[in-house]
């Protein structure tokens, strides 16, 4: 994560009131009684949920299908202020313009880094994984390769979790590349281990937005 960056690529550093209308009042009453996704009513009420653009915001860019519906739902449910702020954030400014730089949206609750790197040769890459924030990224221009895997797949550590950076490198057992352009965008929870910036084809500078959701 550290070659090519304008200003920084270590990610590991650091309103709006109505759900969607099909939301019948057992899940609404079941999301402010707990917390718990499995409590709510089944898989179909969540997928639906999911498959309603209203929780980001009616954001013309897609969810990528490798996201976990039920944690989302199930952090997301905790506080959905703070995750249609940074929906909208990603929403109503024109991404491919704004300085490269931290810009806070609820101090260190949420806040968004916007970066620009050029891409790793996938023997340079490395899995990461946070414990402290949940991380929505967007490529805004370029296109990378981002490799997905379960945390459960650690296997050898090549940097110990850092409290300050609330970050960790490893190698896993097993992982799946995805692509990553600006038609789609990702959210990686502290099970989901990942490997961004690997170059697709040939190395590129990419543009990329990461908000950082505090765990509740």
């Amino acid at each position: 994560m550290k070659s090519g960056l304008r200003i920084f690529h270590n990610f590991g550093l650091y309103g709006f009131s109505c759900f969607p209308k099909f939301l019948d009042p057992f899940i609404l009453n079941s999301m402010s009684r707990n917390t718990n996704a499995s409590n709510f009513r089944n898989t179909e009420d969540i997928n639906s949920w999911f498959g309603n653009s209203g929780w980001h915001m009616n954001w013309i860019v897609k969810p990528d299908s490798s996201i976990n519906k039920t944690t989302l739902f199930k952090f997301y449910s905790k506080n959905p202020e703070k995750w249609k702020m940074a929906f909208s954030f990603l929403k109503n400014n024109d991404l491919s313009k704004l300085e490269l730089k931290r810009y806070d949206l609820d101090g260190e609750n949420l806040f968004v880094l916007i970066s620009e790197y050029s891409t790793k040769n996938p023997e340079d890459a490395k899995f990461e994984a946070h414990r402290k924030y949940i991380d929505i990224q967007y490529v805004v221009s370029g296109s990378e390769l981002i490799g997905i895997a379960p945390i459960t797949s650690k296997d050898t550590i090549i940097q110990d979790y850092d409290q300050e950076k609330d970050l960790e490198f490893f190698t896993t057992t097993e992982k799946k590349m995805v692509n990553a352009c600006n038609s789609e965008f990702f959210i990686f929870f502290p099970e989901d281990a990942h490997m961004p910036c690997v170059k697709d084809k040939r190395n590129e500078i990419v543009r990329k937005v990461v908000v950082k959701v505090k765990v509740d």
